[in-house]
Protein backbone atom coordinates (compact mmCIF):
# COMPACT_ATOMS: atom_id res chain seq x y z
CA UNK A 1 0.00 0.00 0.00
CA UNK A 2 1.21 3.45 -0.97
CA UNK A 3 1.60 5.50 1.85
CA UNK A 4 -1.48 8.18 0.24
CA UNK A 5 -3.75 5.68 0.14
CA UNK A 6 -3.21 4.77 -3.55
CA UNK A 7 -2.83 0.97 -4.39
CA UNK A 8 -0.30 0.58 -7.31
CA UNK A 9 -1.68 -2.77 -9.50
CA UNK A 10 -0.68 -4.45 -12.19
CA UNK A 11 -3.15 -3.99 -15.64
CA UNK A 12 -4.14 -7.77 -16.13
CA UNK A 13 -3.50 -11.38 -15.33
CA UNK A 14 -1.19 -11.68 -18.27
CA UNK A 15 0.82 -8.70 -17.05
CA UNK A 16 1.35 -10.38 -13.60
CA UNK A 17 2.32 -13.65 -15.29
CA UNK A 18 4.21 -11.84 -17.64
CA UNK A 19 6.40 -10.05 -14.72
CA UNK A 20 6.39 -12.80 -12.65
CA UNK A 21 8.18 -15.28 -15.35
CA UNK A 22 10.63 -12.15 -16.15
CA UNK A 23 11.39 -12.14 -12.26
CA UNK A 24 12.02 -15.94 -12.20
CA UNK A 25 13.84 -16.21 -15.69
CA UNK A 26 17.54 -14.81 -15.06
CA UNK A 27 21.28 -15.50 -15.36
CA UNK A 28 20.69 -18.85 -13.58
CA UNK A 29 18.90 -20.14 -16.70
CA UNK A 30 21.43 -19.37 -19.22
CA UNK A 31 24.46 -20.50 -17.22
CA UNK A 32 23.72 -22.64 -14.62
CA UNK A 33 20.35 -24.92 -16.18
CA UNK A 34 22.86 -26.05 -18.83
CA UNK A 35 25.68 -27.42 -17.18
CA UNK A 36 24.16 -29.48 -14.34
CA UNK A 37 21.73 -30.94 -16.81
CA UNK A 38 24.21 -32.08 -18.67
CA UNK A 39 26.17 -33.53 -15.62
CA UNK A 40 23.54 -35.25 -14.37
CA UNK A 41 21.68 -37.12 -16.86
CA UNK A 42 19.97 -34.79 -19.50
CA UNK A 43 16.93 -36.22 -20.14
CA UNK A 44 16.63 -37.92 -16.47
CA UNK A 45 18.04 -34.31 -15.13
CA UNK A 46 14.45 -32.98 -16.94
CA UNK A 47 12.10 -35.81 -15.09
CA UNK A 48 13.67 -34.82 -11.85
CA UNK A 49 13.19 -31.25 -12.03
CA UNK A 50 9.88 -31.64 -13.05
CA UNK A 51 9.02 -33.30 -10.04
CA UNK A 52 10.84 -30.90 -7.82
CA UNK A 53 8.89 -28.11 -9.65
CA UNK A 54 5.84 -29.74 -8.41
CA UNK A 55 6.81 -30.67 -4.55
CA UNK A 56 8.71 -27.97 -3.97
CA UNK A 57 8.56 -24.70 -6.22
CA UNK A 58 4.80 -24.66 -7.43
CA UNK A 59 3.30 -25.08 -3.74
CA UNK A 60 6.18 -22.15 -2.06
CA UNK A 61 5.29 -20.00 -5.13
CA UNK A 62 1.56 -20.50 -4.39
CA UNK A 63 2.21 -19.84 -0.95
CA UNK A 64 4.27 -16.57 -1.37
CA UNK A 65 1.64 -14.84 -3.79
CA UNK A 66 -0.77 -16.11 -1.59
CA UNK A 67 1.12 -14.15 1.43
CA UNK A 68 1.53 -10.83 -1.22
CA UNK A 69 -1.95 -10.78 -2.95
CA UNK A 70 -4.49 -10.75 0.29
CA UNK A 71 -1.37 -8.54 3.02
CA UNK A 72 -0.71 -6.26 0.04
CA UNK A 73 2.45 -5.46 1.71
CA UNK A 74 5.90 -6.49 1.30
CA UNK A 75 7.54 -9.15 2.94
CA UNK A 76 8.03 -7.99 6.44
CA UNK A 77 4.23 -6.41 6.38
CA UNK A 78 2.90 -10.13 4.56
CA UNK A 79 4.75 -12.23 7.83
CA UNK A 80 3.83 -10.15 10.23
CA UNK A 81 -0.14 -10.37 8.96
CA UNK A 82 0.18 -14.10 8.34
CA UNK A 83 1.89 -15.03 11.49
CA UNK A 84 1.35 -12.31 13.84
CA UNK A 85 3.28 -9.61 15.24
CA UNK A 86 5.94 -11.78 17.10
CA UNK A 87 6.66 -12.50 13.40
CA UNK A 88 7.87 -9.74 11.86
CA UNK A 89 11.18 -10.43 11.74
CA UNK A 90 10.79 -13.46 9.69
CA UNK A 91 10.09 -11.00 6.64
CA UNK A 92 12.75 -9.19 7.16
CA UNK A 93 14.91 -12.08 7.19
CA UNK A 94 13.10 -13.30 3.94
CA UNK A 95 13.93 -9.86 2.61
CA UNK A 96 17.20 -9.00 3.33
CA UNK A 97 18.57 -12.82 2.28
CA UNK A 98 17.52 -11.55 -1.01
CA UNK A 99 18.63 -8.30 -0.47
CA UNK A 100 22.32 -9.75 0.32
CA UNK A 101 21.70 -11.48 -3.50
CA UNK A 102 20.53 -8.28 -5.24
CA UNK A 103 24.28 -6.50 -4.31
CA UNK A 104 25.92 -8.87 -6.06
CA UNK A 105 23.56 -10.23 -8.93
CA UNK A 106 23.86 -6.31 -9.64
CA UNK A 107 27.64 -6.84 -10.58
CA UNK A 108 26.83 -10.00 -12.43
CA UNK A 109 23.83 -7.76 -14.60
CA UNK A 110 26.88 -5.42 -14.99
CA UNK A 111 28.90 -8.24 -16.39
CA UNK A 112 27.11 -9.37 -18.98
CA UNK A 113 25.83 -5.41 -20.37
CA UNK A 114 29.93 -5.56 -20.34
CA UNK A 115 30.04 -8.91 -22.23
CA UNK A 116 27.49 -7.12 -24.92
CA UNK A 117 29.23 -4.40 -25.37
CA UNK A 118 32.11 -6.16 -26.23
CA UNK A 119 30.42 -8.66 -28.58
CA UNK A 120 28.75 -5.63 -30.08
CA UNK A 121 32.14 -3.86 -30.73
CA UNK A 122 33.60 -6.85 -32.13
CA UNK A 123 36.12 -8.02 -30.25
CA UNK A 124 34.77 -11.22 -29.27
CA UNK A 125 36.75 -12.22 -32.85
CA UNK A 126 38.48 -15.90 -33.57
CA UNK A 127 41.35 -16.63 -31.37
CA UNK A 128 40.29 -14.71 -28.57
CA UNK A 129 41.45 -16.13 -25.47
CA UNK A 130 38.33 -16.03 -23.14
CA UNK A 131 40.90 -16.50 -19.99
CA UNK A 132 42.95 -13.03 -20.29
CA UNK A 133 40.07 -11.61 -21.67
CA UNK A 134 37.85 -12.20 -18.09
CA UNK A 135 41.07 -11.15 -16.65
CA UNK A 136 41.79 -7.54 -18.15
CA UNK A 137 37.97 -6.85 -17.33
CA UNK A 138 38.00 -8.50 -14.08
CA UNK A 139 41.07 -6.61 -13.17
CA UNK A 140 39.71 -3.81 -13.75
CA UNK A 141 37.92 -1.76 -11.46
CA UNK A 142 36.99 0.99 -13.32
CA UNK A 143 35.27 -1.08 -15.91
CA UNK A 144 33.54 -3.56 -13.04
CA UNK A 145 32.40 -0.91 -11.14
CA UNK A 146 31.06 1.57 -13.72
CA UNK A 147 29.02 -1.58 -15.60
CA UNK A 148 27.78 -2.31 -12.24
CA UNK A 149 26.41 1.26 -12.01
CA UNK A 150 24.81 1.26 -15.39
CA UNK A 151 23.03 -2.17 -14.93
CA UNK A 152 21.64 -0.44 -11.22
CA UNK A 153 20.91 2.73 -12.84
CA UNK A 154 18.99 1.16 -15.97
CA UNK A 155 16.92 -0.67 -13.15
CA UNK A 156 16.45 2.43 -11.16
CA UNK A 157 15.01 4.34 -14.07
CA UNK A 158 12.41 1.56 -14.45
CA UNK A 159 11.65 1.17 -10.53
CA UNK A 160 11.06 4.96 -10.18
CA UNK A 161 8.32 4.83 -12.61
CA UNK A 162 6.42 2.53 -10.78
CA UNK A 163 4.13 -0.68 -11.45
CA UNK A 164 2.34 0.79 -14.29
CA UNK A 165 5.00 3.18 -16.08
CA UNK A 166 8.01 1.33 -15.60
CA UNK A 167 7.76 -2.23 -14.42
CA UNK A 168 4.68 -3.08 -16.80
CA UNK A 169 5.68 -1.44 -19.67
CA UNK A 170 9.73 -2.43 -19.57
CA UNK A 171 8.87 -6.19 -18.79
CA UNK A 172 6.29 -6.78 -21.82
CA UNK A 173 9.09 -6.29 -24.28
CA UNK A 174 11.11 -7.64 -22.10
CA UNK A 175 9.96 -10.97 -21.86
CA UNK A 176 8.85 -11.89 -25.43
CA UNK A 177 12.38 -10.23 -26.61
CA UNK A 178 14.69 -12.70 -24.55
CA UNK A 179 12.33 -15.81 -25.40
CA UNK A 180 12.95 -14.54 -29.04
CA UNK A 181 16.57 -14.57 -28.40
CA UNK A 182 17.03 -17.65 -26.59
CA UNK A 183 14.57 -19.55 -29.56
CA UNK A 184 16.69 -17.73 -32.23
CA UNK A 185 20.37 -19.08 -30.30
CA UNK A 186 18.92 -22.60 -30.07
CA UNK A 187 17.57 -22.94 -33.22
CA UNK A 188 21.52 -21.71 -34.41
CA UNK A 189 23.19 -23.61 -32.43
CA UNK A 190 21.07 -27.00 -33.76
CA UNK A 191 22.02 -26.11 -36.98
CA UNK A 192 25.98 -26.18 -36.26
CA UNK A 193 27.51 -29.48 -37.31
CA UNK A 194 28.06 -31.52 -34.05
CA UNK A 195 25.19 -30.41 -32.27
CA UNK A 196 23.67 -34.02 -32.36
CA UNK A 197 26.10 -34.22 -29.31
CA UNK A 198 24.81 -31.56 -27.35
CA UNK A 199 21.18 -32.58 -28.04
CA UNK A 200 22.00 -36.45 -26.68
CA UNK A 201 23.08 -34.59 -23.74
CA UNK A 202 20.04 -33.10 -22.96
CA UNK A 203 17.32 -34.93 -24.50
CA UNK A 204 18.34 -38.85 -23.75
CA UNK A 205 17.83 -40.29 -19.92
CA UNK A 206 20.86 -41.32 -18.51
CA UNK A 207 18.47 -43.95 -16.51
CA UNK A 208 20.28 -45.14 -13.90
CA UNK A 209 21.02 -41.97 -12.31
CA UNK A 210 17.28 -41.47 -11.48
CA UNK A 211 18.16 -43.55 -8.37
CA UNK A 212 20.93 -41.51 -7.68
CA UNK A 213 20.56 -39.05 -4.54
CA UNK A 214 22.34 -36.26 -5.79
CA UNK A 215 20.17 -35.79 -9.37
CA UNK A 216 17.63 -35.17 -7.28
CA UNK A 217 19.41 -33.13 -4.75
CA UNK A 218 20.92 -30.91 -7.67
CA UNK A 219 17.60 -30.59 -9.84
CA UNK A 220 15.41 -29.62 -6.13
CA UNK A 221 18.15 -26.89 -6.09
CA UNK A 222 17.46 -25.40 -9.24
CA UNK A 223 14.28 -25.41 -8.46
CA UNK A 224 14.29 -23.95 -5.89
CA UNK A 225 16.70 -21.22 -7.13
CA UNK A 226 15.39 -20.74 -10.41
CA UNK A 227 11.85 -20.23 -10.50
CA UNK A 228 12.37 -18.11 -7.68
CA UNK A 229 10.22 -20.13 -4.26
CA UNK A 230 11.32 -19.11 -1.03
CA UNK A 231 13.08 -15.52 -2.85
CA UNK A 232 9.58 -13.33 -1.56
CA UNK A 233 9.69 -12.06 -5.35
CA UNK A 234 6.78 -13.17 -6.28
CA UNK A 235 5.17 -12.44 -2.85
CA UNK A 236 6.15 -8.41 -3.38
CA UNK A 237 4.48 -8.59 -7.14
CA UNK A 238 1.76 -9.92 -5.91
CA UNK A 239 1.18 -7.35 -3.31
CA UNK A 240 0.04 -5.56 -6.96
CA UNK A 241 -1.92 -8.12 -8.16
CA UNK A 242 -6.13 -7.91 -8.17
CA UNK A 243 -8.02 -9.76 -5.44
CA UNK A 244 -9.21 -12.08 -7.48
CA UNK A 245 -6.07 -12.94 -9.81
CA UNK A 246 -5.91 -16.77 -10.33
CA UNK A 247 -3.37 -17.95 -8.01
CA UNK A 248 -2.65 -21.81 -8.88
CA UNK A 249 -2.91 -21.35 -12.56
CA UNK A 250 -0.55 -18.32 -12.46
CA UNK A 251 1.81 -20.07 -10.47
CA UNK A 252 1.91 -23.27 -12.48
CA UNK A 253 2.83 -21.40 -15.54
CA UNK A 254 5.38 -19.50 -13.88
CA UNK A 255 7.37 -22.71 -12.26
CA UNK A 256 6.70 -24.72 -15.81
CA UNK A 257 8.24 -21.03 -18.07
CA UNK A 258 11.01 -20.46 -16.57
CA UNK A 259 12.00 -24.53 -17.01
CA UNK A 260 11.49 -24.00 -20.12
CA UNK A 261 13.20 -20.72 -20.72
CA UNK A 262 16.50 -23.25 -19.19
CA UNK A 263 15.63 -26.06 -21.22
CA UNK A 264 15.44 -23.76 -24.71
CA UNK A 265 18.92 -22.03 -23.28
CA UNK A 266 20.16 -25.34 -22.64
CA UNK A 267 19.80 -26.20 -26.21
CA UNK A 268 21.67 -23.00 -27.09
CA UNK A 269 24.70 -23.60 -24.66
CA UNK A 270 25.27 -27.38 -24.80
CA UNK A 271 25.13 -27.51 -28.53
CA UNK A 272 27.38 -25.02 -29.03
CA UNK A 273 29.86 -26.22 -26.63
CA UNK A 274 29.70 -29.37 -28.27
CA UNK A 275 29.68 -28.40 -31.66
CA UNK A 276 32.13 -26.12 -31.34
CA UNK A 277 34.75 -27.97 -28.90
CA UNK A 278 37.70 -29.90 -30.79
CA UNK A 279 36.55 -33.25 -28.61
CA UNK A 280 33.91 -34.40 -25.99
CA UNK A 281 36.63 -33.93 -23.36
CA UNK A 282 36.87 -30.34 -23.55
CA UNK A 283 33.23 -29.67 -24.22
CA UNK A 284 32.86 -31.04 -20.54
CA UNK A 285 35.75 -29.45 -19.31
CA UNK A 286 34.05 -26.11 -20.70
CA UNK A 287 30.76 -27.57 -18.50
CA UNK A 288 32.90 -28.32 -15.47
CA UNK A 289 34.05 -24.72 -14.76
CA UNK A 290 31.66 -23.28 -13.32
CA UNK A 291 28.76 -20.61 -14.39
CA UNK A 292 31.55 -17.74 -14.63
CA UNK A 293 33.81 -19.98 -16.97
CA UNK A 294 31.51 -21.45 -18.95
CA UNK A 295 29.76 -18.26 -19.96
CA UNK A 296 32.63 -15.33 -19.87
CA UNK A 297 35.31 -18.03 -20.74
CA UNK A 298 34.77 -21.12 -22.94
CA UNK A 299 31.34 -19.69 -24.22
CA UNK A 300 33.65 -16.38 -25.71
CA UNK A 301 36.13 -18.70 -27.26
CA UNK A 302 33.50 -21.27 -28.59
CA UNK A 303 30.85 -18.29 -29.88
CA UNK A 304 34.05 -16.49 -31.33
CA UNK A 305 35.12 -19.34 -33.92
CA UNK A 306 31.20 -20.08 -35.12
CA UNK A 307 29.67 -18.78 -38.09
CA UNK A 308 28.94 -14.85 -38.35
CA UNK A 309 30.55 -14.76 -34.59
CA UNK A 310 29.97 -11.11 -34.22
CA UNK A 311 25.85 -11.55 -34.72
CA UNK A 312 25.60 -14.89 -32.64
CA UNK A 313 28.03 -13.11 -30.08
CA UNK A 314 26.32 -10.15 -29.51
CA UNK A 315 22.38 -12.53 -29.49
CA UNK A 316 23.99 -14.48 -26.60
CA UNK A 317 24.85 -11.76 -24.52
CA UNK A 318 22.27 -9.45 -24.89
CA UNK A 319 19.92 -12.48 -23.97
CA UNK A 320 22.35 -12.90 -20.58
CA UNK A 321 21.87 -9.10 -20.27
CA UNK A 322 18.03 -9.20 -20.45
CA UNK A 323 17.98 -12.42 -18.17
CA UNK A 324 20.33 -10.44 -15.52
CA UNK A 325 17.69 -7.01 -16.04
CA UNK A 326 14.30 -9.06 -15.61
CA UNK A 327 15.42 -10.63 -12.29
CA UNK A 328 17.75 -7.52 -11.16
CA UNK A 329 14.24 -5.48 -11.77
CA UNK A 330 12.26 -7.82 -9.70
CA UNK A 331 15.25 -7.09 -6.48
CA UNK A 332 15.28 -3.81 -6.49
CA UNK A 333 11.69 -3.62 -6.26
CA UNK A 334 11.22 -5.78 -3.42
CA UNK A 335 13.80 -3.35 -1.72
CA UNK A 336 11.72 -0.56 -2.75
CA UNK A 337 8.16 -2.09 -1.90
CA UNK A 338 9.18 -2.87 1.79
CA UNK A 339 10.87 0.53 2.07
CA UNK A 340 7.49 2.22 0.79
CA UNK A 341 5.51 0.08 3.28
CA UNK A 342 7.53 2.14 6.33
CA UNK A 343 5.55 5.14 4.79
CA UNK A 344 8.45 6.39 2.26
CA UNK A 345 7.03 7.31 -1.25
CA UNK A 346 7.90 5.71 -4.13
CA UNK A 347 10.41 7.88 -5.46
CA UNK A 348 12.48 8.15 -2.29
CA UNK A 349 12.17 4.14 -1.75
CA UNK A 350 13.42 3.90 -5.03
CA UNK A 351 16.89 6.58 -4.92
CA UNK A 352 17.42 4.66 -1.17
CA UNK A 353 17.08 1.25 -3.15
CA UNK A 354 19.44 2.48 -5.86
CA UNK A 355 21.93 3.85 -4.18
CA UNK A 356 22.13 0.83 -1.41
CA UNK A 357 22.72 -1.56 -4.86
CA UNK A 358 25.20 0.23 -6.08
CA UNK A 359 27.47 0.95 -2.64
CA UNK A 360 26.88 -2.13 -1.29
CA UNK A 361 27.82 -4.16 -4.65
CA UNK A 362 31.27 -2.52 -4.55
CA UNK A 363 32.67 -5.31 -2.68
CA UNK A 364 31.84 -7.97 -5.13
CA UNK A 365 33.00 -5.45 -8.30
CA UNK A 366 36.16 -5.26 -6.30
CA UNK A 367 36.79 -9.30 -5.30
CA UNK A 368 35.51 -12.58 -7.27
CA UNK A 369 36.10 -13.84 -3.65
CA UNK A 370 33.83 -11.55 -1.72
CA UNK A 371 31.15 -12.11 -4.79
CA UNK A 372 31.32 -16.09 -4.43
CA UNK A 373 30.86 -15.64 -0.57
CA UNK A 374 28.16 -13.84 -0.90
CA UNK A 375 26.43 -16.26 -3.84
CA UNK A 376 27.44 -18.82 -1.05
CA UNK A 377 25.70 -17.68 1.89
CA UNK A 378 22.73 -16.09 0.74
CA UNK A 379 21.95 -18.60 -2.33
CA UNK A 380 21.70 -21.46 0.61
CA UNK A 381 20.10 -18.91 2.96
CA UNK A 382 17.31 -18.66 0.30
CA UNK A 383 16.27 -22.50 1.52
CA UNK A 384 15.83 -21.12 5.03
CA UNK A 385 13.25 -18.27 3.68
CA UNK A 386 11.64 -20.94 1.59
CA UNK A 387 11.11 -23.23 4.68
CA UNK A 388 10.20 -20.23 6.55
CA UNK A 389 7.40 -19.80 4.12
CA UNK A 390 6.27 -23.20 4.53
CA UNK A 391 6.04 -22.60 8.46
CA UNK A 392 4.10 -19.24 7.69
CA UNK A 393 1.55 -21.57 5.99
CA UNK A 394 1.38 -23.61 9.12
CA UNK A 395 0.83 -21.02 11.41
CA UNK A 396 -1.61 -19.17 9.24
CA UNK A 397 -3.54 -22.77 9.21
CA UNK A 398 -2.92 -24.83 5.75
CA UNK A 399 -6.50 -25.56 5.48
CA UNK A 400 -7.82 -21.92 5.44
CA UNK A 401 -4.98 -21.20 3.25
CA UNK A 402 -5.85 -23.64 0.39
CA UNK A 403 -9.18 -22.68 0.76
CA UNK A 404 -8.28 -19.09 0.38
CA UNK A 405 -6.20 -20.09 -2.80
CA UNK A 406 -9.36 -22.19 -4.63
CA UNK A 407 -11.79 -19.15 -3.89
CA UNK A 408 -10.23 -17.71 -6.89
CA UNK A 409 -8.26 -20.35 -8.89
CA UNK A 410 -9.99 -21.98 -11.93
CA UNK A 411 -6.85 -24.75 -11.12
CA UNK A 412 -8.71 -27.17 -8.26
CA UNK A 413 -5.98 -27.06 -5.36
CA UNK A 414 -6.39 -30.54 -3.42
CA UNK A 415 -5.28 -32.11 -0.98
CA UNK A 416 -1.78 -32.82 -2.71
CA UNK A 417 -1.12 -29.08 -1.77
CA UNK A 418 -1.26 -29.14 1.81
CA UNK A 419 0.60 -32.44 2.15
CA UNK A 420 3.59 -30.80 0.15
CA UNK A 421 3.74 -27.72 2.45
CA UNK A 422 3.77 -29.83 5.64
CA UNK A 423 6.81 -31.98 4.12
CA UNK A 424 8.51 -28.99 2.84
CA UNK A 425 10.82 -28.81 6.46
CA UNK A 426 11.12 -32.67 5.68
CA UNK A 427 12.79 -31.78 2.48
CA UNK A 428 14.31 -29.03 3.21
CA UNK A 429 16.48 -31.55 6.16
CA UNK A 430 17.65 -33.27 2.67
CA UNK A 431 18.38 -30.39 0.57
CA UNK A 432 19.87 -28.19 2.81
CA UNK A 433 21.85 -31.03 5.00
CA UNK A 434 23.60 -31.88 1.88
CA UNK A 435 24.69 -28.46 1.09
CA UNK A 436 26.27 -28.09 4.52
CA UNK A 437 28.00 -31.69 4.22
CA UNK A 438 29.22 -30.72 0.88
CA UNK A 439 31.09 -27.57 2.46
CA UNK A 440 32.66 -29.61 5.03
CA UNK A 441 34.33 -32.09 2.76
CA UNK A 442 35.69 -28.74 0.95
CA UNK A 443 37.20 -27.35 3.94
CA UNK A 444 37.41 -30.75 6.34
CA UNK A 445 39.78 -29.33 8.71
CA UNK A 446 38.41 -25.67 9.11
CA UNK A 447 35.02 -26.20 7.84
CA UNK A 448 34.18 -23.35 11.22
CA UNK A 449 35.71 -20.73 9.68
CA UNK A 450 33.87 -17.83 9.63
CA UNK A 451 36.05 -15.97 7.01
CA UNK A 452 37.09 -18.69 4.32
CA UNK A 453 35.05 -18.54 1.04
CA UNK A 454 32.49 -21.69 1.03
CA UNK A 455 32.88 -23.06 4.52
CA UNK A 456 29.64 -23.72 6.98
CA UNK A 457 31.31 -21.23 9.02
CA UNK A 458 30.99 -18.53 7.27
CA UNK A 459 26.99 -19.14 6.20
CA UNK A 460 26.58 -19.61 10.17
CA UNK A 461 28.38 -16.74 11.11
CA UNK A 462 26.99 -14.36 8.99
CA UNK A 463 23.41 -15.96 9.27
CA UNK A 464 23.83 -15.60 13.15
CA UNK A 465 24.53 -11.96 12.47
CA UNK A 466 21.39 -11.45 10.30
CA UNK A 467 19.31 -13.48 12.50
CA UNK A 468 20.13 -10.97 15.14
CA UNK A 469 19.42 -7.76 13.48
CA UNK A 470 16.13 -8.62 12.50
CA UNK A 471 15.07 -10.03 16.08
CA UNK A 472 16.34 -7.67 17.75
CA UNK A 473 14.18 -4.58 15.38
CA UNK A 474 10.79 -7.28 15.42
CA UNK A 475 8.57 -4.63 17.45
CA UNK A 476 10.10 -1.95 15.29
CA UNK A 477 9.44 -3.39 12.40
CA UNK A 478 5.87 -4.61 13.46
CA UNK A 479 4.70 -1.04 14.80
CA UNK A 480 5.89 1.16 11.67
CA UNK A 481 5.34 -0.88 8.36
CA UNK A 482 1.57 0.27 7.49
CA UNK A 483 -1.37 -1.38 7.82
CA UNK A 484 -2.48 -3.62 4.83
CA UNK A 485 -6.43 -5.05 4.92
CA UNK A 486 -5.57 -8.08 6.92
CA UNK A 487 -4.35 -5.56 9.91
CA UNK A 488 -7.27 -3.29 9.31
CA UNK A 489 -9.90 -6.54 9.57
CA UNK A 490 -8.14 -7.37 12.31
CA UNK A 491 -8.23 -3.88 14.45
Amino acid sequence: MAPNGQREEWGSRIVVVIAAISMAVGTGNIWRFPRVAAEWGGGSFLIAITIALVFWAIPLLMAEFLMGQRSQLGNVGAFRDFMGKKFAWVGAWMALVCIGITFYYAVVAGWSLRYFVYALSGSITPGVEGQAFWDAFIGNPLETIGFHFLAVLIVFFVVYRGIKGGLESILKVLLPSLFVLLIILAIRAVLLPGSVEGLRYLFVPDWPLLISGRVWLEAFTQAAWSTGAGWGLLLVYASYARAKEDVGVNCTIIGFADVLAGFVAAIAVLCTVYAMSPTIELAEEALAAGNIGLTFIYVVELLAETPAAWLVSSLFFLALFLAAISSLIAMIELITTNVMNFGIDRKKAAIYAGIATFLFGIPSALSINFLDNQDWVWGVGLLISGLLTAVAMMKYGVEKARAQLNETSDLHIGAWWTFLIRIIPLMFVFIFGWWVMQSIEWYPDNWWHPFEVFTTGTMIFQWAILFIVCYALNNFFAKNVVAGPMTKKDE
